[in-house]
């Protein structure tokens, strides 16, 4: 039988976990299209949830434990005007909540998955999807902002302009046992992500205006920001700083025909539940589910409804997830006339155990459930 062809475009975490999975359908031959001297160091890190990471490490072996640290406990904190509230903990002793990877790391890793799994790799400057007309499946993994999504997706998308930075980076430091945390301030959430004893990431999502007055010592500000909310007392070492502008995008239409878009060009989040990449991940399950349900009946996956199948199947979630992301940053924004009945609520959130346990299944399933 001849195996059936998917081209995927893009060589970030999307594009190269989406090649990697799929290459262990039988019945399909995979390329991956990637720009010709192109090679993007990502100096970030990113969060999964306990069933993302198990699903990861079955399909890719080769990662290995070693590239993820795990987390038992997240620690969420509240700043009002008088004090820093620690309004929900969660905890797991027998499991772990949350696994947090190197992305340049993880890509790595990737890559030379790429040989062994047969994947063809194409370095080329991608211009034209009619190029690709010989493929049966089509998938689309090239951020966000790409001009191709203009021919795939009339529906108007959902759309928002956050008018925020998210600032990223690394701390060195030299305190033990430091927990994975977000702290709902002033200026904006920050996500502490631990990724090795000695080592956490950081998020910070502020205020663009915050941002661009205060961008010539924003190194010195996230330093003593940090320092002050964990009682550094010996110095830390901040690097690997980036940022980038924040917004909502939810495509309402995932394909055309035989294209489909994957990653951040379906759905765009704000960082402060780190969804983001749980979404893709859960998406690529998913389609690998349903591309080895239609090869292994035979059927053509460009003439059947695959990726209708596909589409019925994630949008709910994808909406759901990502609209709940937004609410609840627009819950914690600082407000002075709302503030004070928000602190009721979130003092009164601490001892509600039925909260805690919707919080870590929808963190860590989805609505999968």
């Amino acid at each position: 039988m001849t195996k059936q062809r998917i081209c995927i475009v893009g060589d970030g975490l999307s594009g190269l976990m989406t090649a990697v999975v799929l290459a262990k359908v039988p019945g399909i031959e995979i390329s991956l299209i990637a720009k010709k001297g192109v090679k993007n160091v990502d100096k970030r890190t990113t969060a999964i949830s306990d069933t993302n990471y198990k699903f990861v490490n079955q399909n890719i072996t080769s990662l290995g434990s070693k590239l993820f640290w795990p987390s038992k406990k997240i620690e969420l904190f509240y700043e009002t005007s008088k004090e820093r509230i620690n309004f929900l903990n969660l905890n797991e002793a027998n499991s772990n909540l949350m696994y947090v990877f190197e992305n340049d790391k993880v890509k790595s890793t990737l890559l030379k998955e790429i040989p062994k799994n047969k994947i063809k790799l194409i370095r080329k400057d991608f211009k034209n999807l009619d190029e690709l007309k010989n493929y049966d499946l089509i998938i689309l993994c090239v951020g966000g902002q790409s001009k191709f999504y203009d021919n795939i997706a009339k529906k108007r998308s959902i759309k928002k302009d956050y008018k925020e930075i998210a600032i990223t980076g690394y701390v060195r430091h030299n305190h033990k046992n430091l927990n994975t945390s977000q702290f709902f301030l002033k200026e904006g959430p920050l996500a502490i992500l631990p990724f090795s004893k000695n080592y956490f990431s950081f998020v910070w999502s502020v205020k663009k205006s915050f941002f661009e007055n205060n961008s010539k010592r924003i190194i010195n500000l996230v330093k003593g920001k940090i320092t002050e909310l964990f009682n550094f007392e010996q110095d830390i070492a901040i690097s690997n700083i980036q940022s980038y502008p924040i917004s909502l995008r939810l495509r309402r239409q995932y394909h055309q025909k035989n294209i489909l878009i994957l990653g951040e060009g379906l759905h765009t989040v704000h960082p402060v539940a780190g969804q983001g990449f749980n979404l893709v991940l859960r998406d690529i399950k998913k389609l690998n589910e349903i591309i080895k349900y239609y090869v292994g009946l035979g059927i053509s996956i460009k003439n059947s409804y695959a990726l209708n199948d596909f589409y019925n199947s994630r949008k709910p979630e994808n909406t759901i997830i990502s609209l709940g992301v937004d609410a609840t940053h627009s819950f914690f924004k600082q407000n002075k006339y709302l503030d004070p009945f928000k602190e009721i609520i979130i003092k009164n959130i601490k001892n509600n155990e039925t909260l805690k346990k919707f919080s870590k299944i929808i963190s860590n399933q989805g609505l999968s459930l």
